[in-house]
């Protein structure tokens, strides 16, 4: 039993007592206080109800019950209307807490049947997203390997088709993997105007294949703070990659870095379609993407890793005006 059943057990129990202790401890001519203290004892029934459902609201009633009996027979006038409505209370108390008991169970239920529901739906999101990014590699492998078997065309191309496929495959195989599990970050002191430039190179071929210019416009100043320098080039790489997929030939990407007191702001901007209001809402959610291309998993990722070294990230976005994706990373680390 965890500790916080064991907290709402001594609710119920202290609150149900100390409303028996005032029935016996206030003199009896004072009707209006004991109806008062009656209805009071539907406090610890709700709780048990909504901490334990019927099993806990039928327990609850049985102890509130096993305290007021004793009680009601003691102090036993003889007076029908008086006694009648003290009896009723008993049968009401025990109809509200089968009620309340029985609606938080099957409310309960329902929930649990939703959350099933939504993990099966997920699952086959999930399962739906993978096959659909394997297909493609999967049949350019198995068409140039029938080439290869069938002696027709260049071999080094088909090749050379093979490897680049299930390169592209091992690159989802690594989404997926480093989507699923925690991120175990390797903090160090690093310049982080080197992660960033490193991270700008490793887009560099991209952005010349679709003639993009990377600006990047860091101070010439010690920016060192804990990194894990793997994970955080690879967080920017997907970001910088983003913003040159986004953008149309002979258009720039800027990359900046800004210092304050506590943080380092880093902002990739580019001026490309932009994002509507559907793609701004889902853009962290798990394979969620309008690519012809990729997992979806490249923002949750960078999400992920950013949040991990206590950042935040944020995403300023407008329809034909372009993006700009601002990253705050504290220095020091909580």
């Amino acid at each position: 039993m965890n500790r916080r059943k064991t907290l709402y057990i001594i609710s119920i129990a202290a609150s149900a007592s100390l409303i028996t202790y005032l029935h016996y401890s206030t003199v009896e001519g004072i009707h209006a206080l004991h109806d008062i203290y009656r209805e009071l004892y539907y406090i610890p029934l709700l709780v048990g109800a909504l901490a334990f459902g019927l099993r806990g609201a039928i327990l609850t009633y049985l102890f509130v019950a096993f305290l007021y009996l004793p009680y009601m027979a003691e102090t036993w006038t003889g007076a029908i209307f008086f006694e009648t409505e003290r009896v009723l209370f008993l049968l009401f108390s025990g109809i509200f807490s089968f009620l309340a008991g029985y609606l938080i169970d099957r409310d309960s239920k329902r929930k649990k049947e939703m959350e099933k529901e939504r993990y099966l739906a997920g699952l086959g999101q999930v399962s739906s997203a993978i096959v659909h990014d394997l297909k493609n590699p999967l049949l350019t492998i198995k068409g140039f390997a029938r080439r290869i078997q069938g002696e027709k065309g260049n071999v080094s191309t088909a090749i050379q088709a093979i490897i680049d496929s299930a390169e592209v495959m091992q690159n989802i195989v690594y989404d997926v993997l480093d989507f699923a599990r925690p991120i175990h970050l390797e903090l160090k002191e690093e310049n982080a105007a080197y992660v960033i430039r490193k991270a700008c190179e490793l887009c560099t071929g991209k952005a010349d294949e679709r003639e993009v210019t990377i600006l990047v416009n860091i101070p010439d100043v010690p920016m060192n703070m804990n990194f894990d320098r793997i994970h955080m080039q690879r967080a920017l790489a997907n970001l910088i990659s983003n913003a040159i997929e986004a953008s149309e030939r002979g258009q720039n990407v800027s990359v900046s870095a800004d210092t304050k007191e506590d943080s380092l702001s880093i902002t990739i901007g580019d001026d490309g379609a932009g994002m509507d209001q559907e793609t701004r809402e889902n853009l962290f959610l798990p394979f969620f993407t309008k690519k012809s291309t990729g997992t979806g998993l490249g923002m949750p990722i960078a999400k992920k890793i950013i949040e991990g070294h206590g950042g935040k990230i944020d995403i300023m976005s407008h329809l034909g005006k372009g993006t700009r994706v601002i990253l705050r990373l504290p220095f020091k680390q909580k």
